[in-house]
């Protein structure tokens, strides 16, 4: 493709991206299908500079206001993360010239904002909760591309078999630093293309994600809930640490996402797993196994801000009202699935969020309101579930992942027992 269409087709999706009007991986998806002629460089090329505008949004804003020409395009010449020789076989003269003098310009230079790129709202909890100095830090690992975490299927074969298969089909792999079970991967391989994938050997999982099961902590035979399940990343974990024994529930409100679930099931070899939707965490089903159920984990609906390094729009589409919103479901979904909870069982609540908020604001509302769950203490459950470090991860007695301190996304966990 000649350099100049593809810089007017990024500047399309910047277009269609910048309208914030739906999830950023959704919009580019449904650019790429429009456009089924590009190759996997130029699809990669597009996408890339759409998350690196979106991470730097303001700063990119700020600077693209001193040229001329479209916005857009001069937003995707910002931003381009592409091949430096071809953006330059696409620019006039006057272009060349401006982009070399913006791009001489000092970032210490800019305002504070236009450093962090993040709303006020978001800001200023986090610089408060954090410091100056580790706010900084925080706001530079957000502003980063996240790894590649894979989770192996211990039911099938062991993690160094795992990276043996994948170096011998020259994808380089090294265990994650707290994670028992995963990988990390440089780069973004086909991996779906792998049989090592398509036969359920390994799974796309974040690091962070992989300990939340971990510290749910299921054993052979037992009865366990994944409460909101999703597309069941989760609950496949918690299916191969039941060694396929027992049963575990995989419920969500959204029979979309359980449809997700279903080609990965498939694929984990799991037979103890039973997905279904339900209306509401008041549900019937929920009734029907209150005071039954030995493991709960809640991973609770959330404004998803611990994953900004893989979905960045996340800061620009969210709001101290919908944050708002969400707390209140938070409540709602913590307080019934603890129904579930039989005396001695173990109950998890976890976000994806960095914000007290969301995260021990919650846990502590609950634990006030519920006298008869004693926290547990989580460094000492992920020691028990083989995790390297796990004192490293928490604060206060509960999960604390943090992306610039860890490498992971950022997850908080809190996990309770239930007094026997």
């Amino acid at each position: 493709m000649h350099p100049n269409a593809l810089l007017e087709l990024c500047a399309d999706l910047i277009g269609a991206v910048n309208k914030l009007e739906a999830p950023a991986d959704a919009t580019v998806s449904a650019f790429f299908r429009q456009h089924k002629n590009l190759g996997q460089r130029e699809r990669a090329c597009l996408a890339e500079t759409v998350y690196a505008l979106l991470r730097e949004r303001l700063k990119f804003n700020n600077l693209a206001q001193s040229g001329s020409g479209p916005m857009h395009r001069r937003l995707a010449m910002l931003a381009w993360r592409g091949s430096e020789s071809f953006l330059q076989g696409a620019l006039s003269p006057a272009e060349k010239h401006w982009l070399t003098q913006v791009q001489s310009i000092s970032p210490q230079s800019l305002a504070p904002k236009l450093r962090h790129n993040m709303p006020d709202w978001l800001a200023e909890p986090l610089q408060a909760r954090l410091g100056e100095a580790e706010f900084w830090q925080l706001a530079g690992a957000l502003n980063e591309a996240a790894p590649l975490d894979l989770r192996v299927n211990t039911l099938k074969l062991k993690r160094e078999e795992a990276q043996a298969a994948l170096k011998a089909a020259g994808i380089e792999a090294v265990p994650t630093p707290y994670s028992p079970l995963g990988l990390r991967v440089d780069g973004k391989p086909a991996l779906h293309k792998l049989e090592l994938f398509t036969n359920g050997s390994i799974e796309v999982q974040d690091e962070g994600s992989q300990l939340l099961a971990l510290l749910l902590g299921p054993k052979r035979g037992e009865m366990v809930v994944d409460f909101c399940a999703g597309a069941g990343g989760k609950t496949l974990a918690l299916g191969a640490a039941m060694r396929n024994t027992g049963r575990l529930y995989a419920f969500d409100v959204s029979g979309h996402r359980l449809d997700a679930l279903k080609p990965r099931l498939a694929r984990s070899g799991l037979s103890n797993v039973y997905p279904a939707q339900i209306a509401h965490e008041r549900d019937e089903r929920i009734k029907r196994l209150a005071g039954k159920i030995d493991r709960v984990l809640v991973d609770a609906p959330c404004s998803g801000l611990g994953t900004l390094r893989r979905n960045p729009d996340l800061k620009w589409r969210q709001s101290p009202q919908a944050v708002a919103e969400l707390q209140d479901k938070q409540r709602a979904i913590l307080a019934s699935a603890a129904r579930l909870v039989k005396p001695g069982g173990r109950l998890v609540y976890a976000t994806c969020s960095l914000l007290d908020a969301e995260n021990e604001v919650i846990a502590q509302e609950f634990s006030a309101a519920h006298p008869d769950f004693l926290p547990l203490a989580a460094d000492e459950a992920l020691a028990k579930a083989q995790v390297e470090r796990s004192g490293e991860l928490v604060e206060h007695g509960a999960l604390r992942i943090w992306p610039h301190r860890h490498a992971m996304d950022g997850f908080f966990a809190v996990a309770w027992e239930r007094k026997a």
